[in-house]
């Protein structure tokens, strides 16, 4: 390979090099585009905002931040379930058959 062709690649190289960083460079610059515009409150700001009214979880209608609270007591106590011991007796067997059928597949019972 002669000087000639050697300096040809290198300058060839050179130019790919060079293109390819104005190419990054401008893409660079498109992130922040990205931004939100000026005019959108801030995430940080909205948390900080009070809520003075709500919509009811159970049927959708509006409540005062009052009425709110007092609907989210009362959901948060929540009776413990009462069921038949017979029943729970039956599911804790059902239980138990799945976990030993995964074990013993060839058990048919």
């Amino acid at each position: 390979m002669g000087i000639k062709a050697r300096e040809a690649v290198n300058f060839l190289g050179l130019i790919v090099i060079t293109a390819t960083f104005f190419v990054l460079n401008g893409y660079w610059g498109s992130m922040v585009i990205a931004l939100p515009p000026p005019e959108d409150t801030p995430e940080e700001i909205l948390r900080t905002q009070i809520i003075i009214e709500a919509r009811s979880p159970i049927d959708g209608r509006f409540l005062t931040a009052a009425e709110y609270i007092q609907v989210q007591a009362q959901l948060q106590q929540v009776p413990p379930p009462k069921l038949d011991p017979k029943i729970r007796d039956q599911i804790f067997l059902l239980r138990l058959r799945k976990t030993l059928l995964q074990f013993f597949p060839f058990l048919n019972f």
